[in-house]
């Protein structure tokens, strides 16, 4: 899926298990968020903030990845099994 845009509310855990070719984002802006436990509840937003990063920037760069990401097939971990059974 090619996303239109990031959604505020979705943690960086997320992005990057949906979305693997964002590690390198966050690699190369130096963010600890790889394996960091608060990785499961802070978005964008929050990480930028915590690392005093342009969260515009990120994000653009971010969005620029998910959109190229050809390994993008990971569920969403807010989709239930109930939600994914047709």
């Amino acid at each position: 899926m090619k996303p239109a845009n990031i959604d505020a509310d979705m943690p960086v855990d997320e992005i990057m298990r949906r979305w693997p070719a964002t590690i390198r984002v966050f690699m190369r802006r130096q963010m600890l968020c790889i394996g960091c436990p608060i990785g499961t509840f802070h978005t964008i937003g929050d990480a930028c903030d915590a690392h005093k990063l342009d969260e515009e920037a990120v994000a653009k760069e971010l969005l620029s990845a998910m959109r190229q990401d050809a390994g993008a097939t990971a569920p969403s971990a807010f989709d239930t099994a109930d939600a994914r059974e047709p």
